[in-house]
């Protein structure tokens, strides 16, 4: 099935510690969640002092783990959650 993914931004806290990055997918808004932790696992040798900071210096990885997950269809409520794991 043919999609259309958009990353809109921008990248915002999240009550969580985490981040949140705004997507379009055929049109639709979605989300895409970045746990703090998954944040600090990124790159443990890279570590900026805010999730916002360490979420652009490594920006292209997440949000291909973020599409990769997207392409499986697993979002939930309109978010794509993003882990550790999926790193």
């Amino acid at each position: 099935m043919q999609y259309k993914l958009e990353f809109t931004g921008p990248a915002a806290m999240a009550d969580d510690g985490g981040v949140n990055f705004s997507a379009r997918l055929n049109g639709q808004a979605i989300r895409c969640h970045f746990s703090e932790e998954t944040l600090q696992d990124v790159d443990p040798d890279d570590l900026h002092g805010d999730p916002l900071a360490q979420f652009e210096a490594h920006r292209f990885r997440l949000l291909a783990a973020a599409e990769q997950k997207i392409q499986k269809g697993l979002l939930n409520d309109g978010t794509v959650s993003v882990y550790t794991s999926d790193l």
